[in-house]
């Protein structure tokens, strides 16, 4: 894990920097917050811990920087500032997690794991699109070209499975598990049948088709080439 670490207080800076190092981490140290912003944003880093009172950019401005550059690194801010206000002003600013001082180092590596974690933690995917067709897999919806479409619930999932294989041939069989869990060919025209509405909802009255048949294959939900 590597670690940046923005403290101008030579001691506590030390103080951190040591632990990490001794914790396996490869910690790299600067002392204010104009050198932490150029060496932040290069994005090599899990972990920012990062001071919130510092000499040429302080800690807030300095993360707010980065967040609007893109910069998404975990960030845990250092404080003497330990008040409710100053706390949530340091997570509205693009903080991740907020430790005051004085703080035991245990408790600041625990919160350092935690963020480097996190960020290892593959992000949950709520949104599936091809071209003007978008899926919202939280609210379960459904909206080509920002018209509504409304799905039956085994629709519904025939759609997702084709977003989520975007651009391949899915076969029968392909289909016939993962949408309706058959792990053999029952004989059934179901696949023919759900294909068919779904078509009709999803590239009935639009310009472009998006759901192919690939003759002797399968199906393909991909936008015009």
């Amino acid at each position: 894990m590597r670690v940046l670490v923005v403290e101008d207080d030579e001691k506590t800076g030390s103080y951190i920097e040591k632990g990490l190092a001794e914790a396996g981490c490869v910690v790299d140290r600067v002392t204010d917050g104009r050198a932490g912003l150029f060496h932040a944003t290069d994005g090599t880093y899990d972990v920012l811990v990062v001071d919130r009172m510092l000499p040429g950019l302080d800690g807030l401005a300095l993360v707010q920087a980065l967040r609007a550059a893109e910069v998404r690194t975990p960030v845990l801010f250092l404080s003497a500032l330990g008040h409710v206000d100053d706390r949530v002003k340091g997570l509205k600013a693009g903080g991740d997690d907020y430790l005051t001082k004085p703080f035991a180092f245990s408790e600041l590596l625990a919160r350092v794991e935690a963020l480097a974690r996190r960020r290892s933690e593959p992000a949950v995917q709520t949104r599936l699109a091809v071209a003007d067709l978008e899926m919202d897999l939280i609210e379960r919806r459904v909206k080509r070209a920002g018209r509504v479409i409304d799905l039956q619930p085994r629709e519904f999932k025939l759609l997702e499975y084709l977003l989520r294989h975007a651009g391949q041939v899915v076969t029968r069989t392909m289909l016939l598990e993962g949408v309706w869990d058959y792990h053999f060919d029952p004989q059934t025209n179901v696949i023919d049948v759900h294909i068919s509405r779904l078509r009709q909802k999803v590239d009935k009255d639009f310009d472009q088709p998006l759901l192919h048949t690939v003759r002797g294959a399968g199906y393909t939900l991909r936008a015009a080439s």
